[in-house]
């Protein structure tokens, strides 16, 4: 099957080539889609000097940080217009091992969705301060009990979609970011009883680069879980 990549970023030059050659060197026939807003440090000029004798890599310019969940949407439907059969996301940093991509291609011939779990199997997070590891864990507990998704690891980035499901999702629609995105397009793919597998996985803190975590992507997956379950019981209460 057609299969791409999307990995948004900003000022990750230092990651980004470093990404593109780790990926290809497990996955030759895997196409490459980079998300950039409008990096400064030249993210984008690196990879547009690549594409020039590089025909699986390609590039969405935007004009500024515009956000994650804008630039995963943006990236789905470059790839679903396309034609692509499996698109996949993932981080730019190496928190996500291009190593473990060819388990998530022979999973998804079997599943809708395929999830990197951090938490599926124990607790599989390294170099992460214990204040973060106890938010990210206990923000995904908060959206269990909530939603009532059974997903361990429904604020995980690294995931992989059958294109069917995504075309089911209205994207313009979608404006959320952060830990909130992921819980969103997850929850929209459960609820259209698509088959879910979560992957257990190791993630890594980034080495190099800044972090993009902040209190207002906190806050936002917070309020996000309840109005997807009052949206959903709202929705049922109108048939």
């Amino acid at each position: 099957m057609k299969s791409i990549v999307c990995i948004p970023t900003y000022n990750e030059l230092e990651n980004i080539g470093r990404m593109i050659d780790a990926i290809h060197a497990v996955e030759p026939e895997l196409h490459i889609l980079v998300i950039d807003d409008g990096s400064p440090d030249g993210t984008a000029a690196l990879v547009r000097d690549r594409m020039r004798t590089d025909p699986r890599l390609h590039l969405l310019e935007r004009a500024g940080k515009l956000g994650l969940g804008t630039a995963y949407c943006a990236g789905f439907t470059y790839a679903l217009e396309q034609g692509y059969d499996i698109i996949m996301q993932m981080d730019a940093d190496f928190s996500h091992d291009p190593k473990e991509l060819t388990r998530f291609l022979e999973e998804i011939r079997q599943q809708d969705l395929v999830i990197g779990s951090r938490y599926v199997s124990g607790v599989n997070v390294i170099n992460w301060p214990m204040s973060r590891l106890l938010l990210s864990y206990s923000a995904n507990v908060y959206t269990r009990i909530i939603t009532g998704m059974p997903i361990a690891d429904a604020t995980g980035g690294f995931k992989c979609f059958r294109a069917d499901v995504l075309r089911r999702i209205d994207l313009s629609k979608i404006k959320s970011n952060g830990y909130a995105f992921q819980i969103e397009m997850n929850y929209k793919a459960w609820r259209q009883k698509a088959r879910i597998k979560e992957l257990p996985i190791i993630f890594m803190d980034r080495v190099q680069g800044v972090s993009k975590m902040s209190k207002n992507i906190v806050y936002e997956a917070a309020f996000l879980v309840w109005k997807l379950k009052l949206g959903t019981l709202f929705s049922f209460g109108k048939r």
